[in-house]
C-alpha cells in the first residue's frame, strides 16, 4: 500500500509538470538564438514563415560573414553567414539583402532577427527572405573563419549540407587539362581525388582571366542549382583571386603506380610477397632503370631508432630490388618479389606468366645495393611497413620516391631533431604532399603534419591481397578518384583475374 501510495504521488507530480506553461519554471529562460541547423532542418520542400512558435522560442540568428562581394563573382545581393551552434555542425544561409549585401566582409560577427521572415529555395539555393538591412546588426569584425577541408565526394553526396558554407578544395585541378591560354572565367569541372564539382566564376569577376592552374587550393562558397529531375547540384564559387592557392604549375605524371601487394600469404611468407605495380607509360626498364624498397619497421628489425639513411638505411630496414631489365606497357599489371611467383603462397595458383620485372629468392640473397636476406620482407607485428617506388638505382636519405604507401603507424618513422633529419621520404600522391596543403609548410617525410594516411593492417597468416582500387590519369598528371584499400582474402586456388580486375586500380 506504501509502495502505490509513492506511486501515485510521482504519477501526480508527472502530470502537473506536464501541465505547466513554458516558463513555469523558475529561473529558466530560452536563448533568443537559434543555430543554422535548426533553422535549415525547418524547410520542408515549401516556404516556411519562421515564427518564435516554429523557433522553439528563439527569434534570431547568429553568425559570421563569409560571403565577400568585392571579386563580383558572388550571388547579387546575398548575405551568407554560417555559424556551428548546433552539435558543432556547420550550417550556413543566404540572406538576400541587396546592395547591403557589399557592406559586409568575411569575419564580420551579425545577429540577425528572423521572426516572420520567410525561407525559401530560390534558383536553387535556400534563402532567408524578407530580412531587412535594419535587421542586422554587425557586434564585430575580424573574426577568424576556421578553415573546412571538404572532400568533392562529400559536397556531391550532400550539397544542402554544405550550401551557403565556406569550404576548402584541396589539390584540386581541372578536367579536362587547362590549356596554357584559358582563365578561370566560365564553368570548369575541379577534381580534388575524390570526386568533381562545378567551378563557376562569373565573367565579370575582378579575377575571371586570371591563368587555370594545374594544382591549387580553393576556398570559396558552396551553392546549389537545380538540375534534372529537381535534384540540387552544388557550384562551388570563389570570393576573390585571393582564393586561389596555386600549389603547382607543372604536371609530375607519376610513371609507376602502386596497385596492391601481398604482404603476408597464407603460410610462410619467404618468397612469396610480392608487390603488384602499373606503369602509366610504356617502360623500358634496360633504358631507364627504377628500383622498389620495402621497410620493415618491426621491432626486431636492424638497426633500431630512426631511420639513419631513410628509405636507403638497409639490414633488415629497408630491403631494395633494381628493376634494370624487362618491360611494361602502358596500363599494364607488372610484379616485383620472391621467386615463388604464386598468388596465395605454397601450393596456390602460380603467376609465372605474369610480368616479373624483377624476382629472386631474397631468403637466401640480400637486397639489390642493401637490404639483408629474410624470410618476410613486410611486418607483420603492426609496426608500420611501406613500399616506395624511385626512379633510378640509386637510393639514400634525400632520394625521393615517385610513389608511396604505407601500412599502419607504429615505430621509429621520422625525427627533426637530427642533423640532418631523418625519416621516409614520401612524394605528392593522392594520400601523402611534400607541402601540407593548407599551411604550406614542409613535410617530406612521412607520419610529419599532414602526412599520417595508412592502410590498415590485417590479420596475419590468412592470405590478405593488399587490394588497391582508384583512378589516375596521366594526361592530368593526378588522380582522378584516391586509392581506396580492400582486404581481399584469397585462397589457394584463387585466379589472378581478382587481383586484375573488377575495382582495380585503372587509367583514365
Amino acid at each position: 500500500m506504501k509502495k502505490l501510495t509513492i506511486y501515485s504521488f510521482l504519477l501526480l507530480s508527472l502530470a502537473v509538470l506536464w501541465g505547466c506553461e513554458k516558463g513555469a519554471y523558475p529561473g529558466a529562460r530560452i536563448s533568443p538564438y537559434i543555430a543554422m541547423f535548426d533553422v535549415r532542418n525547418l524547410y520542408k520542400g515549401s516556404d516556411i514563415t519562421l515564427t518564435t512558435e516554429n523557433m522553439f522560442g528563439s527569434n534570431k540568428i547568429t553568425g559570421v560573414v563569409v560571403s565577400d562581394h568585392s571579386g563580383g563573382n558572388m550571388p547579387e545581393g546575398l548575405l551568407v553567414i554560417q555559424d556551428s551552434r548546433r552539435l558543432s555542425q556547420l550550417r550556413g544561409i543566404s540572406i538576400p539583402i541587396g546592395a547591403a549585401a557589399a557592406s559586409y566582409v568575411p569575419g564580420d560577427s551579425v545577429i540577425v532577427d528572423v521572426e516572420g521572415t520567410v525561407l525559401k529555395r530560390i534558383d536553387g539555393i535556400l534563402q532567408l527572405t524578407g530580412v531587412a538591412p535594419a535587421a542586422i546588426t554587425k557586434v564585430a569584425s575580424g573574426i577568424t573563419v576556421p578553415l573546412n577541408r571538404v572532400p568533392a565526394n562529400l559536397i556531391l553526396a550532400d550539397p544542402e549540407r554544405y550550401e551557403s558554407t565556406l569550404s576548402v578544395i584541396v589539390k584540386g585541378g581541372f578536367n579536362p587539362l587547362p590549356a596554357p591560354t584559358d582563365v578561370l572565367a566560365g564553368e570548369k569541372v575541379l577534381n580534388d581525388g575524390f570526386g568533381e564539382l562545378v567551378l563557376h566564376t562569373e565573367t565579370s569577376a575582378s579575377f575571371a582571366n586570371t591563368p587555370a592552374p594545374f594544382n591549387a587550393n580553393y576556398y570559396g562558397i558552396v551553392f546549389n542549382t537545380i538540375g534534372a529531375d529537381d535534384q540540387l547540384v552544388p557550384q562551388f564559387r570563389l570570393r576573390t583571386g585571393d582564393d586561389v592557392v596555386v600549389l603547382s604549375s607543372e604536371i609530375e605524371v607519376t610513371p609507376v603506380i602502386i596497385t596492391g601487394f601481398m604482404s603476408d600469404v597464407k603460410g610462410g611468407d619467404g618468397n612469396y610477397e610480392y608487390i603488384q605495380m602499373m606503369a602509366t607509360e610504356d617502360i623500358d626498364f634496360a633504358a631507364t632503370p627504377y628500383s622498389v624498397v620495402v621497410t620493415n619497421n618491426a621491432n626486431a628489425s636492424k638497426p633500431t631508432g630512426f631511420p639513419v639513411n631513410g628509405w636507403g638505411t638497409g639490414d633488415r630496414r629497408t630491403f631494395k630490388f633494381d628493376l634494370t631489365s624487362g618491360f611494361a606497357a602502358k596500363g599494364s599489371f607488372f610484379y616485383v618479389g620472391g621467386t615463388g611467383k604464386m598468388i596465395n603462397g605454397s601450393g596456390s595458383t602460380s603467376m609465372a606468366s605474369s610480368n616479373w620485372i624483377r624476382s629472386f629468392n631474397y631468403v637466401n640473397q640480400d637486397g639489390d645495393g642493401f637490404g639483408t636476406k629474410t624470410g618476410g620482407l613486410f611486418a607483420n607485428s603492426g609496426n608500420a611497413s611501406g613500399v616506395a617506388v624511385f626512379k633510378g638505382t640509386t637510393v639514400n636519405l634525400e632520394t625521393r620516391p615517385v610513389d608511396v604507401i604505407f601500412v599502419g603507424s607504429g615505430g621509429s618513422l621520422y625525427t627533426l631533431s637530427t642533423n640532418p633529419p631523418r625519416g621516409y621520404r614520401i612524394t605528392n600522391t593522392d594520400w601523402y604532399d611534400v607541402k601540407n596543403p593548407i599551411t604550406l609548410e614542409d613535410q617530406p617525410f612521412y607520419r610529419m603534419g599532414s602526412n599520417t594516411l595508412f592502410l590498415s593492417y590485417n590479420t596475419a597468416d590468412q592470405g590478405y591481397f593488399n587490394f588497391l582500387g582508384g583512378e589516375y590519369s596521366p594526361s592530368l598528371g593526378r588522380w582522378l578518384k584516391a586509392r581506396t584499400q580492400t582486404a581481399l582474402l584469397l585462397t589457394k586456388q584463387s585466379e589472378i583475374i581478382e587481383i586484375e580486375g573488377e575495382g582495380a586500380t585503372i587509367l583514365r
